[in-house]
């Protein structure tokens, strides 16, 4: 024990400046080793048959040992004859063999450095790569091209040959230019063709043993004939990957006539083609050299034919090496400190970092770790931690490797003055050195107790040490894993903290700790080591391994996984989660292994995960595995197809795309169907990829019909309606405008005004359509385009009593014609509603129709369709519309909700003019009905039937509420806390997480947590720390997560455990707040042989009940006497006294107001016992009311006897005692009248015999309440014994008190009159209550009155000599 406090003393020594030549415990320092590859291997393609080199070379002061590992296995160079290591360490391969079947050469080497006796460092990785057999997978064929045209040849090899091929035409090797190329597949692109370029071309393949040659292809070079050819593409660009720094060539070669036209964008602007790092060579490909980041991106190659355009792009990804932006350094640092390297990478894509100590792979544990993301964290260091640590990070762009040297000094080696990588809990430890320290060390804390343990984390606390010796005393908590060497260090957060948490341990795992002082003098002594085991982890299962997700058609997948590793438990359920892409996520319950899910979106990607359930709840989540369903047909056609008419012989036609989510699949194209005639007839099908086509060569005047349908992978879909339009008879003429409409009218309403018109007179110029403008004193204000044959218009949502000016005009490609004005005045608001214009009658009847009266049809299919936990789309359809459901008129629809939670909830409702409505801000998890009614004009229908739909759950919004803690009985260690549930559950609540914590300002994560399953709202924690202030948090929980939590509640244990220990020892229980009773009281006989408390034989009942009947007798007989002989006294006082119905007793005596005292007898010879076998176990004593003083203990044989002396001297009689009744069992209850204020004790005054005579007995039966008396904490002795001798002091200036063994409840006031009933029962039988009239304890001012009464001895003599012979009976029966 003394090597060790000397140990950690020497470990806890201050910093000695490092300095040449200083004093002698720096020279003890050792230094760092220099150690690094000053070259390393890179990546080599290597030819087969020839030599190869993998240059490294290592630096080092020290002898370094080279060797070389091969897909991460050390080579035998000593067994292999074609392998040999140079003198500088490099790796000469002197002939590389490569065929189909074997391929030793090729793969990943490495170069490994040593050190003997320091360590090892390994370089980065190079690929050896060779190449393959030259041959070509196809041949070039002869092509023509016209002059100027661009055409292409391909030279298609393996991609390790590209660099190896050249192009030669008619023997001699073609030189490469900004027209003519070579691609990076090997193909040879020319570009702007010329006589000159035509002959034989050939490809070759050098470099790689004897040339390999292609057939010879002709190119034929042909004059310009002036024909169109067809646009096509030779070869487009496609998605390629370059490292930074490198060139990229994205082709781009298109052949047709007129020759095309080529433009590139990057992500959607333009390039300029100016820029020194861009050009377009090759008639078309572009070229980009020295890429950086900012290069990678969409590029696309659009091409203009005149007569055809394309469009196709590609993406470009570059790559961004590894790169250090912060290195690990060189360590000090000493055993069982906690230490980090940095090593912070940058690289795209992220590079992936690995650690290595000495050449061997770094695999984190408990005592290795990553931490922030790159950094190594070595924690509790030991001496073989020591030697050369290497980051090593890799993306697809390359590797590289940085090392740092730890060393570890002994403990009686000061650390120099900057440790960097020392972490925040060992820092403190080189604070000062050995010389600045001049006086004594503090002595080990105390008490060190674990305040809170938990899981994952256990709170320590500690006491001042009996001897700090100073102020500003520091703590550092040393802990290590029960069986290992490895001990980890955690300091307090500042100068006299005496609490700390240590985080990051292992549920259900043993750890012991130990707590070190330290002063300005350096570390004190330690506490003892304190083993705590962690609590065991709440047994949900793990993660559903292995879940696969697959997609087995356009709206269905198929999921499995496998049964979690550690279920801890049967697993109840699986609970599927599932979401589309930027959607809410739903779930299931799922019982098996699998699943297949139906009804999904077609060509959608979600995401689907797995939470296994057990008894105790939800365990850990899979990952979320993506998946998109199958694509299929598209599920509706193409929107808006409109036709325009061109001329006598075409059409142009244009579309929309089908509606989002409807394709269901990658669009390949549009299928475009048109006919001639309304009939059905043979019709011609065209394919585009636009959103337009021309249709031409048509006969005039004759009608066309078109339809559209678009087209995946899967098949074409729906197609639109047929559309009709009819060319002209003949071309119209289109060189001019069109002239001025011949007729223009006009017919106000109140809201709208209806226009008429004729087309121009000219019926030779082309008319396009006709464009409307209107307003307000201007007929500039709004203007409406409309098609060429509609002749009639309806003005929409005028201002009533309003002039409006309106112009009309025609139009044609040309411009616009001659405008016709008009103006009207819109009528006042009193007139009617304007009715719906059949447009037929109005140009045939000047006068409205009016409205129909009928009702409408209500709306049908009403259905609601849940969206999310406050959203539901309400859709439906009228059967007043069309088949197609096309709404054309002015109707609009109303929607009205409602919940019937509470049942008196009013309607919302809203207004749409489509067939559906969505419905948001509704409470989660609720109820709602929903019903639909349409209204046209002035006639609207009744509401439709309801429909019912249910909000989706979500969090809790709302924490638990009116949380309380309180104490367990008898026990303070354990706690019953209780709570109500959150108003806004927002669903069914699945549990509740229970936080506690020392520290209510704690981080969330470092409270313990209790979890509760179901819903219960109570919960029983257990070993708490006495005395200690604790703070509880409660969070609900439903399927959807976890809700915010309760505010915190405050609880402080208590300070002790309840010492005292009777009740357990006598076999009674004692209930809270009933008095407990002492161990032994007055004239205990507890130690007398033969007599117990608990178990009775048959005999001492039959004698119990013998004397029981006795003393019954003999109460009736003495109360019977001392009734009769007051009642014959005829004394006024005695009247006064039974008069009084307050509970307070008037008795003149010396013109003062006295209360009788209690029935005194003669104590040695009256001893009652009922024995009353009522289900209270506890038979507690009346409280006295004579209380004694706190301050002035006496013990009750020494009360006994100086009450006994007292009334002796002053009476001449026997001294007496005050008889308390026992409690009665839980039917009965025995009522006292108040008390008031006690006068000091006269002790001059005398008791007189007379004054007894004011006690009287009033025997009847009385049915009481069931409330337990307050007692005095008397214990009964004797099986026969009910009653105790209370002691009683007389003072001049103190009252006579009573002092019980245990605090005790005082004596409660009660309205009712002073009666007690008296319980005299037998075993499992009760007698019969006898009341008795008892009067009220006397008042402080009266206590000396009390005691100075005296009885008359002849009234009593022969009454007590007849009970003295009874007891005299009764106790040799028992003796017997």
């Amino acid at each position: 024990m003394a090597e060790r406090g000397a140990r950690l003393l020497v470990f806890f020594t201050s910093l000695i400046v490092l300095r040449f030549g200083g004093a002698d415990k720096g020279s003890a320092i050792r230094g760092f080793t220099p150690f690094r590859f000053s070259v390393e291997p890179v990546d080599t393609l290597a030819v087969r048959g020839l030599p190869a080199v993998l240059n490294c070379s290592a630096a080092s002061g020290a002898p370094v040992r080279v060797e070389w590992k091969k897909d991460g296995t050390f080579l035998n160079l000593v067994a292999d004859d074609r392998k040999r290591q140079l003198a500088d360490g490099s790796l000469l391969i002197s002939t590389v063999v490569h065929n189909k079947h074997n391929k030793p050469d090729e793969g990943v080497y490495q170069c490994v450095a040593t050190i003997d006796n320091l360590g090892t460092i390994s370089s980065r990785t190079a690929r050896l790569t060779v190449a393959g057999l030259p041959r070509f997978l196809s041949q070039p064929e002869g092509v023509s091209v016209r002059m100027g045209g661009s055409e292409m040849l391909s030279c298609e090899v393996t991609e390790e040959l590209v660099p190896f091929t050249r192009w030669e035409r008619d023997g001699r090797p073609v030189e490469l230019d900004a027209r003519v190329i070579q691609l990076p597949s090997g193909a040879l692109v020319i570009s702007n063709a010329s006589q000159t370029d035509a002959g034989l071309y050939r490809c070759t393949i050098d470099a790689l043993g004897p040339p390999k040659t292609t057939e010879e292809a002709e190119l034929q070079v042909s004059a310009d004939s002036g024909v169109e050819e067809k646009l096509e593409t030779l070869q487009g660009p496609v998605a390629v990957a370059k490292v930074v720094g490198e060139s990229v060539l994205l082709p781009c070669v298109m052949k047709g006539y007129p020759v095309p036209v080529i433009r590139w964008t990057f992500n959607d602007r333009s390039i300029d083609e100016g820029h020194e790092r861009f050009a377009v060579i090759g008639g078309g490909s572009l070229q980009i050299v020295n890429l950086t980041e900012e290069d990678a991106g969409i590029y696309v190659c659009q091409t203009d034919s005149g007569n055809m355009t394309s469009e196709i792009q590609a993406e470009l990804t570059v790559h961004v090496p590894p790169r250090f932006v912060t290195r690990p350094s060189n360590t000090y640092a000493q055993e069982s400190m906690d230490i980090i390297f940095e090593c912070d990478i940058t690289g795209s894509p992220p590079p992936t970092v690995r650690w290595m100590k000495d050449g061997d792979t770094v695999i984190p544990s408990d005592y290795f770790r990553i931490v922030k993301q790159h950094n190594l964290q070595v924690l509790g260091l030991v001496k073989s931690d020591e030697g050369f640590y290497q980051c090593l990070a890799e993306n697809d762009a390359g590797n590289v490797q940085a090392s740092a040297q730890l060393i570890i000094l002994d403990l009686d080696v000061a650390l120099p003055p900057t440790v960097p990588s020392l972490t925040d809990a060992t820092t403190d430890h080189v604070a000062s050195s050995p010389a600045e320290r001049s006086g004594p060390a503090p002595s080990a804390p105390r008490d060190v107790v674990a305040s809170l343990v938990s899981t994952r984390f256990i709170k320590l606390t500690w006491r001042l040490p009996v001897e700090p010796h100073g102020e500003n005393i520091t703590y550092s908590v040393f802990y290590s894993l029960d069986g290992t060497n490895r001990e980890r260090v955690e300091n307090t957060s500042g100068p006299g903290e005496m609490q700390v948490t240590i985080q990051n341990l292992v549920p259900d795992t043993k750890y012991t700790f130990r707590v070190v002082a330290s002063n300005a003098n350096g570390p004190g002594e330690s506490s003892a080591p304190l083993t705590v085991a962690t609590q065991l982890e709440v047994q949900v299962p793990g993660p559903a391994p292995n879940l696969q997700v697959v997609s087995v058609g356009p709206a269905s997948v198929a999921l499995s996984w496998e049964r979690p590793v550690n279920g801890n438990g049967d697993i109840q359920t699986y609970k599927l989660f599932y979401s589309e892409k930027g959607d809410s996520e739903q779930d299931m319950d799922v019982t098996g292994l699998s699943y297949t899910m139906t009804g999904l979106k077609k060509f959608t990607e979600y995401s689907f995960r797995v939470v296994a359930y057990n008894k105790h709840g939800p365990g850990v989540s899979t990952d979320d595995v993506a998946v998109r369903t199958l694509s299929d047909v598209p599920s509706a056609p193409p929107q808006n197809l409109t036709l325009e008419v061109l001329n006598s012989t075409s059409i142009m036609v244009r579309w929309q795309a089908p509606p989002p989510g409807t394709l269901n699949g990658e669009l390949m194209g549009y299928k475009l169907r048109y006919r001639k005639g309304l009939r059905r007839a043979d019709a011609i099908e065209i394919s585009t990829s636009q959103l337009f086509q021309l249709i031409d060569g048509l006969e005039k005047g004759k009608v066309y019909t078109v339809r559209v349908s678009a087209t995946t992978v899967n098949g074409t879909g729906p197609t639109t309606e047929w559309i009709a339009a009819e060319t002209f008879e003949n071309d119209l003429d289109e060189s001019q405008v069109p002239g001025v409409p011949s007729s223009l009218h006009v017919r106000p309403l109140v809201n709208r005004i209806v226009v008429t018109w004729t087309p121009p007179e000219n019926q030779d110029i082309l008319v396009r359509g006709y464009k409307i403008g209107y307003g307000i004193g201007s007929p500039h204000a709004h203007t409406v385009n409309l098609d060429y044959k509609q002749r009639f218009y309806s003005i929409d949502n005028l201002d009533p009593s309003s002039h409006y000016v309106i112009t009309l005009k025609a139009f044609n490609n040309m411009g616009e014609g001659v405008p016709i004005y008009n103006s009207a005045t819109t009528r006042p608001q009193s007139d009617p509603i304007d009715p719906d214009i059949d447009f037929y009658e109005l140009f045939n009847n000047p006068y409205t129709p009016a409205p129909d009266p009928t009702p409408m049809l209500p709306p049908v299919g009403v259905q609601a369709t849940v969206l999310s936990h406050d959203t539901v789309k309400v859709s439906w359809a009228d059967n007043s519309l069309a088949k197609n459901q096309k709404i054309t008129d002015s109707r609009y629809y109303s929607i009205r909700w409602k919940t019937n939670i509470p049942a008196n909830t009013k309607y919302k409702t809203a207004n749409t003019t489509s067939l559906f409505h969505t419905v948001t801000a509704l409470k989660p998890n609720t109820l709602y009905e929903f019903s639909v009614m349409v209204t046209k004009s002035r006639r609207s229908s009744t509401w439709s039937m309801t429909a019912h739909g249910t909000t989706s759950e979500t969090l809790p919004a709302s924490a638990p509420k009116d949380v309380t803690v309180i104490s367990k009985e008898g026990n303070p260690r354990i706690i019953n806390i209780n709570w109500q549930p959150p108003t806004e559950a927002n669903g069914k609540i699945t549990g509740y997480i229970i936080y506690y914590s020392t520290d209510v300002n704690a981080e969330v994560h470092n409270w313990v947590v209790e979890p509760v399953v179901g819903n219960r709202l109570t919960h029983q924690i257990q070993g708490l720390t006495l005395d200690t202030a604790y703070y509880f948090k409660i969070q609900a929980r439903n399927s959807k997560g976890m809700g915010p939590m309760s505010d915190a509640v405050h609880f402080r244990t208590p300070k002790a455990e309840p010492s005292d220990k009777m009740s357990s020892d006598q076999g009674l229980q004692v209930k809270p707040g009933h008095p407990t009773l002492p161990e032994h009281g007055i004239g205990s006989n507890m130690d007398k042989p033969g007599i117990t408390g608990s178990h009775e034989n048959h005999i001492l009942v039959i004698v119990v009940i013998v004397s029981v009947g006795a003393f019954t007798i003999i109460a009736v007989v003495v109360g019977a006497v001392l009734c009769t002989r007051r009642s014959n006294s005829h004394q006024k006082k005695k009247r006064a006294a039974c008069k009084s119905n307050t509970g307070s007793h008037k008795y003149k005596s010396s013109s003062k107001d006295l209360k009788p005292p209690d029935l005194w007898i003669h104590h040695e010879r009256l001893e009652l016992k009922p024995i009353d076998k009522s289900p209270d176990p506890n038979p507690v004593m009346t409280e006295t009311p004579i209380p004694r003083a706190a301050q002035d203990p006496v013990e009750p044989s020494h009360q006994i006897q100086e009450l006994e002396e007292s009334v002796s001297t002053r009476r001449g009689v026997r001294p007496k005692i005050m008889m308390p009744f026992d409690s009665q069992p839980p039917q009965q209850s025995v009522r006292n009248q108040p008390a008031a204020p006690e006068p000091p004790v006269a002790p001059s005054q005398p008791i007189t015999s007379a004054e007894l005579q004011k006690t009287e007995a009033l025997i009847k039966e009385e049915d009481l309440p069931s409330i337990n008396p307050p007692t005095a904490h008397i214990r009964p002795t004797h099986p026969l014994k009910s009653f105790a001798v209370p002691a009683l002091t007389v003072s001049a200036h103190n009252p006579p008190t009573y002092e019980t063994a245990l605090p005790s409840t005082p004596l409660l006031a009660q309205p009712a009159p002073g009666v007690k009933t008296a319980s005299i029962g037998t075993l499992n039988r009760a007698r019969a209550p006898m009341p008795v009239t008892v009067p009220n304890a006397p008042d402080q001012s009266e206590t000396s009155k009390m005691l100075d009464m005296t009885y008359e001895t002849d009234e009593l003599s022969e009454e007590m000599a007849h009970l003295e012979g009874l007891m005299k009976d009764l106790n040799a029966i028992t003796t017997g």
